[in-house]
């Protein structure tokens, strides 16, 4: 077990922060987390958990919980999105199971979020905490929120996304790039498609040349059906916003001439907002003195590839062997080896996602979804 008298403060308790904050407190470390949100909340959007995390789930103990939660598909499906021929079948279910060694799920967000928090110490959780400033004294970290408060820690883990505090403070102030593509997020009832006749599979990617609807149940009852969109789009103005609203209007038109089963999706759409798809460009580095970064916060991803919150868990398992494999005191050999393991994996991810390639032909994603972050030999 891990020495109880150092403290890691982990910044940000989203997928990445809990899966980081859950694995070492499960190792003994002392761990507070601290998210800027004023308390948990049920997001709206669906997320891929693949074989590559689900081993790391198993270790946390929320395999079986999110295996019930999720929905099961037997493959990933790609068809062109006007005439519905099938580009590639890709094989999931069963297959994923025997061949990759764990099932993959898609599921709603907030369930997931939800099962994740509640596996952390409840007493070292911290809502309502924006960090505004963080200081490295050498031998600690003082922690400064919006409230007013201050803590303290001897190890800094940043969790909390694109636009980093922690980022910020090692690599100084730099907008994130707008890459000229909005993604349309949106939950449809289930029994809204029940009127069609019509297919809908399990999920399935629709494509053109320049955009796309990815859709997939997020419940295994199939009661929940979500989509998210890449369309080319002008940049312009969010202010502070993550997302604005959207309506069926501006998705009619971005998905003009697609096949009857896009434009019944449109049809069931209630509510659907837009989010511009920014990115960084690789990160020189992801630590400094003693703080360390993982998931958005170094290496974000488009949600291309379906691989943005998996990365991210895989960051928090390799950074709690690195820590199990040095000690806290240690931590900048930590941080070498973290990095050095982690760092050619989420830039090719990274990459093909930016380039949305992903299942355009018939490929094989083993050496995506058969990674198992316990059997990584950890380099440096």
């Amino acid at each position: 077990m891990a020495n109880n008298k150092k403290t890691i403060a982990v910044i940000g308790a989203g997928l990445g922060g809990a899966a980081a904050a859950r694995l070492l407190q499960q190792e003994g470390f002392c761990v507070d987390v601290y998210e800027q949100a004023p308390a948990f909340s049920r997001l709206g959007a669906g997320i891929h958990i693949s074989s590559n995390a689900m081993y790391i789930f198993r270790k946390m103990g929320l395999e079986e919980a999110l295996c019930k939660m999720g929905n099961h598909p037997d493959y990933w499906l790609n068809r062109d999105g006007e005439t519905g021929e099938y580009i590639s079948r890709i094989p999931l279910g069963e297959f994923a199971v025997k061949e990759y060694g764990a099932p993959y799920i898609t599921v709603h967000r907030g369930d997931m979020h939800a099962a994740q928090i509640e596996s952390l110490d409840q007493q070292r959780l911290y809502f309502g905490k924006e960090l505004v400033d963080v200081q490295d004294s050498g031998d600690d970290v003082c922690l400064k929120f919006a409230d007013g408060t201050e803590a303290r820690a001897d190890i800094v883990i940043g969790a909390d996304g694109i636009n980093s505090r922690i980022r910020e403070k090692l690599l100084g102030q730099e907008e994130p790039i707008y890459g000229g593509t909005v993604a349309h997020r949106a939950l449809i009832d289930g029994n809204k498609l029940k009127k069609y006749d019509l297919d809908f599979e399990d999920c399935i990617k629709w494509w053109t040349d320049d955009r796309h609807m990815m859709v997939y149940h997020t419940r295994p009852d199939k009661s929940e059906y979500y989509y998210v969109t890449g369309v080319p789009h002008e940049p312009w103005d969010f202010g502070n916003n993550a997302f604005v609203p959207s309506n069926q209007e501006e998705l009619y038109e971005a998905f003009e001439g697609y096949h009857p089963i896009v434009q019944a999706l449109v049809e069931c759409t209630d509510h659907v907002t837009k989010w511009p798809l920014r990115y960084r460009n690789p990160l020189p580095i992801w630590s400094e003195g003693r703080m360390v970064m993982l998931g958005d916060a170094c290496h974000p991803l488009r949600p291309h590839m379906a691989q943005g919150a998996n990365m991210a868990v895989e960051d928090a398992a390799i950074l709690t062997r690195c820590f199990l494999a040095t000690g806290l005191d240690d931590y900048q050999t930590a941080f070498k080896i973290y990095e050095a393991t982690r760092k050619d994996r989420a830039t090719r991810v990274q990459q093909i996602s930016t380039a949305n390639t992903w299942f355009r032909t018939q490929e094989d994603p083993a050496w995506c979804y058969g990674y198992n972050v316990y059997e990584e030999t950890l380099k440096g």
